[in-house]
């Protein structure tokens, strides 16, 4: 059952790219949905309730400061809570740490790949996600960015080796 929870983390990540790619928009049912998800693994783990509250002030501490981002101006909305979320999946530790920066790292290439092929292509291909995204105006679908640096984080975390067992993996 733990297994089953657990791979709600990749498929939280693996919808919120698509969907912030296809929409530029990342849905709040899929980062509450995540959030639940976490609690629940947690739990059905055993883990004791100090371990899942420094997890939930991690999150919450990552919440407060992406809110201040998208405050700014500097990050959209569902791209702050999904930060949220995948804090408290990670919690403490490396795990985070390695995750902001390939999430960094991932969305900056993404940026640059998408500033130059704005340049190149004129967003008017008939397709209203592609044009959205060819739109000098339009924003950068950073989900994508973060949902990757999730699944690197996630393939590599000490706490996907039950999943990684359940599909044969070592």
């Amino acid at each position: 059952m733990t297994s089953l929870l657990l791979s709600i983390f990749p498929f939280a990540m693996l919808a919120a790219a698509a969907t912030d790619l296809a929409t530029m928009t990342i849905p709040n049912r899929l980062v509450a949905a995540l959030g639940a998800g976490f609690l629940a693994f947690a739990l059905l783990s055993g883990w004791s309730a100090p371990a899942i509250g420094l997890h939930l002030v991690v999150g919450l501490a990552a919440l407060a400061i992406t809110f201040g981002f998208f405050s700014a101006g500097w990050m959209g909305g569902g791209d702050a809570k999904l930060v949220a979320a995948t804090a408290l999946w990670l919690g403490p530790g490396p795990d985070l740490m390695r995750y902001t920066v390939l999430a960094s790292i991932f969305g900056g290439i993404l940026t640059a790949l998408l500033l130059v092929v704005r340049l190149v292509l004129s967003p008017t291909t008939g397709f209203a996600s592609a044009d959205r995204l060819l739109d000098r105006a339009s924003g950068i679908p950073y989900g994508v960015a973060l949902g990757a640096a999730g699944m690197v984080v996630f393939l590599e975390a000490d706490w996907s080796i039950p999943l990684r067992a359940l599909l044969g993996g070592s």
